[in-house]
């Protein structure tokens, strides 16, 4: 209780103690955006292969070898199979694995087959510590600052995940929509009302629009895990943040999908997910000043 108390009342220890928890959590997010990808897949293996196999009008002889191939796929969580390079399983020791000084000291390589280690895993770790430090700056130590944590390293995760397989998946966005809801019924970002029909607006919101581009195209332009992040968002922040998030996601999607188009001279589909969640974590932390600013524009 005392260091509690310590970190409430000295904003410079705060900052300091949970930006080094948020190289930490970062260091553990890569983990999340690396793996879970690879436990969803092998989960899908595991349910594709069972309902083959239990329909009656598959032949055993068929079922059978896929059944067997996907019995013998390695189990994969989230602390097994231990940390190791991909490209020669050298095992990664504890001190090679400190966030951002290991790969500065390792210059960016595995210690045994020297391969290169993408400089992702670095700015992940200092990106959850910076935004670690300015949510407890923007909300304190307390309930509140604690849970947007919780948000914000979450939105980090799944941005990771959505970048490299273009998936946001159910098994973080559902349990965050839930906690949204669970903190704002004690009305700790908004009133559990506006919660409520934040989650409900924040999912219609791009249902509308992606059913009407399909009814007019006959293509998808989005997938459904878009929905879903917006209605988390939407639980967390309520409705009057979601115009916002969409305009701050749509104007930074749209910059680098021309970035894209102009690289790559044509139209390529891409993650869209991570521009709503850095549109979220700006709405977290800055939307209320943004939201007065533009209405101050129109006072006269």
């Amino acid at each position: 209780m005392q260091f509690i108390q310590l970190l409430q009342e000295n904003t410079t220890v705060a900052l300091v103690v949970f930006a080094l928890l948020g190289l930490c959590v970062g260091s553990f997010l890569n983990v999340v955006i690396h793996r879970m990808p690879l436990m969803m897949i092998l989960s899908w293996r595991q349910e594709c292969s069972q309902f083959m196999a239990e329909q009656a009008d598959m032949p055993r002889e068929h079922t059978q070898p896929l059944f067997n191939t996907v019995a013998t796929d390695t189990p994969i969580t989230l602390s097994r199979p231990a940390s190791c390079c991909p490209h020669c399983a050298h095992k990664i020791k504890w001190y090679e694995n400190i966030p951002v000084i290991s790969w500065l000291v390792l210059r960016g390589r595995c210690s045994d087959c020297k391969a290169t280690i993408s400089i992702r895993y670095p700015l992940i770790e200092l990106v959850t510590a910076l935004l670690s430090a300015l949510i407890i700056h923007q909300f304190g130590v307390s309930a509140t600052g604690l849970s947007a944590l919780v948000l914000v390293w979450t939105l980090i995760a799944l941005t990771g995940i959505d970048f490299d397989t273009q998936l946001l998946p159910d098994r973080l966005t559902f349990p965050l929509a839930g906690l949204g809801l669970a903190v704002n019924s004690q009305g700790w970002f908004v009133s559990p009302t506006q919660s409520i029909w934040g989650l409900l607006l924040g999912f219609l919101a791009l249902w509308v629009v992606v059913k009407v581009f399909y009814l007019i195209t006959k293509k998808h332009g989005m997938g459904q895990g878009d929905f879903k992040l917006l209605a988390v968002l939407g639980a967390w922040l309520g409705p009057m943040m979601l115009p916002l998030i969409i305009l701050l996601s749509s104007l930074l999607g749209s910059i680098v999908g021309l970035i894209l188009m102009k690289q790559h001279g044509e139209s390529r589909p891409f993650a869209f997910g991570p521009y709503i969640a850095i549109a979220g974590v700006v709405a977290l932390l800055y939307g209320a000043d943004i939201i007065s600013w533009y209405l101050g524009m129109y006072t006269y």
